[in-house]
C-alpha cells in the first residue's frame, strides 16, 4: 500500500531540507575544502586549505595564492591530523569556499538598495545591513569531521554554523562513514589515504567501531617528502626549480643540463611560498611518474632469487620521462617505485632529513591488521568483503593492486573485495559524495539538528545527536 503523506497538523515542524531548500555539504581537509549542494555529483567549490598572508590581509583561493609578486606568507589553519588548529581563519576559509561559488547575499529591493539615496545619508542607511543578513540563512549545513575529532571542536562547528552563518539546521558526520555511504556500503573497512593522514577505520551499520580507528602520517605529503629524498640522492642531483622562477627555457636532451632564463624579483618570495610552489612539482611527479610496486613477489627490495631483487628486475622495464619546469628531463625506471614503497613497507622508506624513520606499525598492512583485530570476529568477513578505498593519494598508479595483494597475503582464506571508484573525482571526493547522497535523502530530513534544538540545548546537542 502506498504510504500516505502527512497532513500539516501532524507533520513535524522542525524538519529541514525538503525539495525547495538545498542543503550545503562542507568537507574540510588538510589540503583542500570541498563544498557543494546535496544531490550533486561533485562539489562546485574546491578551494586549497592553504592561504596567503600579505600585510595582515588574508588571501584565499587557488589563483590568488600562487602570485609571486604579492610576497605572501603561506599558512594552513588545519593541523596535520585533519582537525582544526586556527578556528578564526578556518571559519573565513570555509565561508569563502561557500560564498565564492554556492551562495551570495540576496539582492535587495532596488527602491531600498541605497543606490538612489543622497550621499550624505549613506552611512545611516547602511547600518545594520551586515548584521541582518547571513550567507546561509536558507541552507541547512552538513559538515564532515575526522573520526578522532574532539568534543570541543565538534561544539565549535555547530556554533559557527548557527551563530556566524545563521544556518536553519546542522549535522556533523564522520568522513569515513560518508566515504562508505558514497560506495553504497553501511558496513565496510574504509582505507583513506589523504594528504596528511592515512587511516583505516571499520564501520558497522553506519557507525564507527571506535576501537578500530588507526591513523598514520604516512600519506600523500609524506610521499612528496620521499620524492624530495629521491631527487637529492639521484645522480646527477635533481634540483627543484618552481614554475614561477622561469622566464623562458630551451628544450634539451634527456640527462642534459637545463638551459633556462630566470625571472628577477625585487623582493624575493618567502620560503613558505617557495615550498608551496615546489610542492606543485612534487604533486605533478607523483601523479604522472610514481608507481606502487604490486608486491606479488614480496616488497620492492626483497630478493626473488639469490642476488636478484624485484628492484633489479624493474631496472630493465620501460621507464617514464618527466620534464622539470626549467626544461631538464630524464627517464625514471626502477627509482619511481621507491617513494611509495614506504606506505606498505616502512623499513624500505628513503631517509628524510630532520624527520624520524617511520615506525613499522604506521604501514597500511599493519594498520589494517590492528583495525581488523579490534573488530568483532563475526563482522570481520563482512569487513574484508567490503574494503572501501578513498582519498587522493590512493590514485597513485598500482595502489589498489598492491593493497589487494597485501590483504590476500594477510588473510589467505578470506574473501577480499576492494571497492575503489574508477573516476578520479569519486576517489578524491569520496566523503563529500557520501554527504551529498545523505543530505538529499528524504529519510534524512528528520535527522537535522534544528536551530530550535540548538537554542534549547546549546552546542552540546551535537555530542548527543551526531554519533
Amino acid at each position: 500500500m502506498a504510504s500516505q503523506t502527512l497532513n500539516s497538523s501532524i507533520q513535524p515542524t522542525d524538519v529541514y531540507g525538503g525539495d525547495e531548500v538545498q542543503a550545503i555539504i562542507l568537507d574540510p581537509g588538510y589540503s583542500s575544502v570541498r563544498a557543494g549542494f546535496a544531490g550533486e555529483d561533485t562539489p562546485k567549490s574546491f578551494v586549497p586549505s592553504t592561504y596567503g598572508v600579505a600585510g595582515g590581509k588574508l588571501i584565499f583561493g587557488d589563483d590568488a595564492i600562487h602570485n609571486p609578486l604579492l610576497n605572501l606568507e603561506i599558512r594552513n589553519p588545519m593541523a596535520k591530523d585533519g582537525t582544526v588548529e586556527d578556528w578564526e581563519t578556518a571559519t573565513q576559509l570555509w565561508e569563502h569556499s561557500i560564498t565564492s561559488r554556492l551562495t551570495s547575499f540576496k539582492q535587495a529591493d532596488p527602491r531600498k538598495n541605497g543606490l538612489n539615496d543622497d550621499v550624505k545619508d549613506l552611512d545611516v542607511e547602511m547600518e545594520g545591513v551586515e548584521d541582518g543578513e547571513k550567507a546561509m540563512e536558507e541552507h541547512p549545513l552538513l559538515m564532515t569531521e575526522t573520526a578522532w575529532n574532539s568534543a570541543k571542536n565538534r561544539e565549535k562547528s555547530i556554533e559557527i554554523a548557527m551563530e556566524s552563518w545563521g544556518c536553519p539546521a546542522f549535522w556533523l558526520a564522520r568522513n569515513s562513514v560518508l566515504a562508505a555511504f558514497g560506495s553504497g556500503k553501511a558496513t565496510a573497512m574504509v582505507v583513506d589515504v589523504g594528504a596528511s593522514t592515512a587511516s583505516v577505520i571499520c564501520i558497522h551499520d553506519g557507525l564507527i567501531l571506535k576501537k578500530t580507528v588507526q591513523k598514520s602520517p604516512l600519506a600523500g605529503n609524506w610521499v612528496s617528502s620521499q620524492i624530495r629524498s629521491l631527487f637529492a640522492s639521484s645522480d646527477p642531483k635533481v634540483i627543484l626549480v618552481p614554475h614561477f622562477t622561469i622566464a623562458s627555457k630551451t628544450p634539451v636532451d634527456a640527462g642534459a643540463p637545463a638551459q633556462a632564463t630566470f625571472r628577477k624579483f625585487d623582493t624575493s618570495p618567502t620560503p613558505s611560498f617557495i615550498a608551496l610552489e615546489e610542492e606543485r612539482i612534487l604533486t605533478e611527479f607523483k601523479e604522472s611518474v610514481v608507481q606502487v610496486w604490486n608486491g606479488q613477489t614480496g616488497p620492492l627490495m626483497a630478493e626473488t632469487q639469490p642476488g636478484q631483487r624485484n628492484y633489479d628486475f624493474l631496472k630493465n622495464q620501460v621507464g617514464r620521462p618527466f620534464e622539470m619546469p626549467d626544461g631538464s628531463n630524464q627517464l625514471w625506471t626502477a627509482e619511481r617505485y621507491t617513494p611509495a614503497e614506504g606506505l606498505f613497507s616502512p623499513r624500505h622508506a628513503l631517509p628524510v632529513p630532520n624527520e624520524p624513520a617511520p615506525a613499522p606499525g604506521q604501514s597500511l598492512p599493519e594498520m589494517i591488521k590492528a583495525s581488523l583485530g579490534a573488530a568483532d570476529m563475526d563482522v570481520r568477513p563482512h569487513l574484508l568483503a567490503n574494503v572501501v578505498v578513498t582519498g587522493g593519494a590512493t590514485l597513485m598508479n598500482g595502489f589498489t593492486d598492491r593493497l589487494n595483494n597485501e590483504l590476500v597475503a594477510l588473510y589467505p582464506g578470506a574473501k577480499v573485495k576492494i571497492q575503489a571508484a574508477g573516476l578520479t573525482a569519486e576517489r578524491r571526493f569520496g566523503s563529500w559524495i557520501g554527504g551529498s547522497i545523505l543530505g538529499s535523502l528524504g529519510t534524512f530530513h528528520q535527522m537535522w539538528i534544528s536551530r530550535k534544538e540548538y537554542e534549547e540545548f546549546g552546542a552540546n546537542v551535537v555530542e548527543k545527536r551526531c554519533k
